[in-house]
This record gives structure tokens, C-alpha cells and sequence, in this order.
């Protein structure tokens, strides 16, 4: 299935809150849907797909690009649900919402697509780009990529950068310091259900 571009807070009605994926709130508080009210037992296997559906509509992956993801994960040291959060955060659609130049993880990767966006002074248009500790994240110098990124700025969409970044406000300028720590990843998710989920498949 390719990425989602469906109504936003039907998502988040179903899955509770997903910062990257919209700012708005629902004024409805159950899921949606003709039996949105009444009350499921859910499965353990229902429990796991809601996880990783989170997973997949916050950070607007595809469910390919999830299982990738996953199968390098678990090919690299440590936890292996800590490192696919790792990559996923480490994106540059991410990395550029994060920094505040995006208002959500889908504006951020149209700023990124667009080609707003630089890379150690190169322009760089590939949002699952994987930032590195040490990569100067900047905005393209032309009045248009300027204008639109100070705009942004004005209403981000996360109130505090994470520790692994520095961000000049100023210069619209950004630095990648080192990797995520796990009590940054702004998206409540209990990875090891994802991780789970996965195992089950294969």
C-alpha cells in the first residue's frame, strides 16, 4: 500500500495522537465509523497492527519502506526496536519537522521535495535521506525557499528541538549532533509490539 493521503483525523481518531501527522484534534474522542462507540475486545494481533499502524502514518512510510526499515534494524546492533526508531526519526523529512522548518511531517517533506532544503550545502530532495551526526541541515538560498521556511517557523509544530539537534533560528540553520535518544521520539509507541508484529510475518 503506498502512503496514506486520506481526511488526517480519521487516522488519529482510530490510533490517538500523532504529532507528525497533523496538528488538528477531533472534537469526537472515539473512533470513526458506524461502530466507532461500541466497546471491542481487541486481539493481541489487533494490538500489534494498531502500534505499527502508528508507526506507519506518523512518520508517512509505506509499508514497504516499514518492513525495509525493520529488516535493517534487526541486522544492526542493539535494540532492534530502538534502532528502527532510530531511522525513522534520523529521516529528513523528520529531522527538517523536528527543527521546526516543517509544520508536519507531510509539509516538511513537501519543503524537502521541493527542494528547499540543503544538505551540507547541496540541495538535497530525498525525504527518507538518512541524517548523519555532523550533516548542517540549511535552507536554500533564494527568497522563496527563505520566505516559506520563516513562515513556518513562526508555528511549529513541536515545541522543544531534541537534544541531537541545534537550530539557529537566525540563520535557518541546523545541525545534526549526534543520534535520537529514545525519550525524544515525540510519538507515543510501544516499539517491541512492532517489532513483534514484524517477527509474526516473517
Amino acid at each position: 500500500m503506498s502512503r496514506y493521503r486520506g481526511p488526517r483525523l480519521r487516522v488519529t481518531r482510530r490510533l490517538g495522537d500523532l504529532p507528525g501527522l497533523t496538528r488538528k484534534t477531533a472534537r469526537r474522542a472515539y473512533p470513526p465509523g458506524q461502530h466507532g462507540q461500541a466497546r471491542k475486545k481487541r486481539s493481541e494481533y489487533a494490538i500489534r497492527l494498531e502500534e505499527k499502524q502508528k508507526l506507519r502514518f506518523n512518520y508517512g512510510v509505506s509499508e514497504r519502506q516499514l518492513l525495509r526499515y525493520v529488516r535493517k534494524a534487526r541486522r544492526a546492533a542493539g535494540s532492534t526496536g530502538q534502532v528502527l526508531l532510530q531511522f525513522l526519526e534520523m529521516r529528513l523529512d523528520n529531522t527538517v519537522f523536528r527543527m521546526g522548518m516543517g509544520p508536519t511531517i507531510p509539509g516538511a517533506r513537501q519543503v524537502v521535495n521541493h527542494g528547499h532544503i540543503t544538505v551540507n550545502g547541496r540541495v538535497v530532495d530525498i525525504p527518507s535521506y538518512q541524517c548523519k551526526p555532523g550533516d548542517v541541515i540549511g535552507v536554500r538560498n533564494t527568497e522563496r525557499s527563505r520566505r516559506l521556511v520563516e513562515a513556518n517557523l513562526q508555528f511549529p509544530g513541536l515545541a522543544h528541538t531534541p537534544t541531537h539537534l541545534e537550530f539557529d533560528k537566525n540563520k535557518m540553520e541546523g545541525k545534526v549532533t549526534g543520534i535520537v535518544e529514545r525519550e525524544w521520539v515525540a510519538l507515543p509507541i510501544n516499539e517491541l509490539l512492532v517489532v513483534e508484529y514484524y517477527s509474526r510475518q516473517a
